[in-house]
């Protein structure tokens, strides 16, 4: 009689430790280290460099302001995040030692979103810790601080910078390759807007789709949480287009792709 191994009462790996697992991946390789580092460094270097600005020309800023420097320099930084959050499996060629200890990719798939969802609002968290430590000196140098944020101003903070990760996630998802991703990423952080103006500037029936299709305009009004009626259905729209889709054909692909 041929002996059968019974694998069906063994339980599953839960999901936290596979949260845990990712994450400790985000940090484990050396390329993951420098990217977090480096995030923390330009961080710290922008609101540093804010700040000696502001107080040589003796110019008025706000707690506000310092946080706002941050999530432009962080919005180019975190989508790269999420690319490698993803992308490391293919990368680094460990995808068939991950999916043969938890072959359930969803799983997978969704442990690694929560980790960069994870590290995303711990980067928002560092961003606003320098951006109060800024605020203190400035009022240690100028005699007065202007401390306007609010609850609206975090959120809006926080919100666009998942939008960011989760952009880059959406990115590997589809094309399982870490410089494929960054460079179309960049090309849709920076060329795409240009296309988009020169086509609503020199055509009437693209100025009036473009609200529609373009998700970085559309997130404008999230920084301080002033949406209003046309401003979320282009939130929507857009972002269903540019986020919603891409996700859900790169979480499509990575449960049916040949793992080697």
């Amino acid at each position: 009689m041929t002996a059968v191994l019974d694998l069906s009462s063994t339980p599953s790996t839960p999901f936290h430790r596979l949260v845990r697992v990712e994450l400790r991946k985000s940090y484990d390789t050396r390329a993951g280290f420098w990217l977090l580092a480096v995030i923390a460094l330009l961080v710290l270097a922008t609101e540093v460099v804010v700040l000696a600005v502001t107080t040589v020309q003796n110019d008025a800023i706000a707690f506000g302001d310092f946080i706002g420097a941050a999530a432009f320099m962080t919005s180019f930084l975190l989508p790269v995040l999420g690319i490698m959050v993803l992308t490391s499996e293919w990368s680094q060629r460990t995808a068939m030692v991950t999916f043969a200890l938890e072959p359930r990719r969803p799983r997978v798939i969704a442990a690694k979103a929560v980790v960069g969802v994870v590290l995303t609002l711990v980067t928002v968290v560092v961003s606003i810790a320098i951006g109060l430590v800024c605020t203190v000196l400035y009022d240690l140098i100028e005699g007065h601080a202007d401390w306007t944020f609010g609850w609206s101003g975090f959120f809006g903070f926080l919100i666009t910078q998942t939008f960011a990760m989760l952009g880059g996630f959406a990115l590997a998802a589809l094309l399982l390759n870490t410089p494929a991703a960054i460079v179309v990423f960049f090309v849709y952080k920076w060329v795409l807007p240009g296309l988009f103006a020169i086509g609503a500037a020199l055509m009437g029936w693209f100025e009036t789709i473009q609200p529609w299709i373009d998700f970085q305009s559309a997130q404008n009004p999230l920084y301080d949480m002033s949406l209003s009626g046309d401003d979320w259905a282009h939130l929507v729209v857009s972002g269903f287009i540019w986020l919603v889709l891409p996700l859900a054909v790169g979480i499509w692909r990575v449960l049916r792709a040949e793992v080697k």
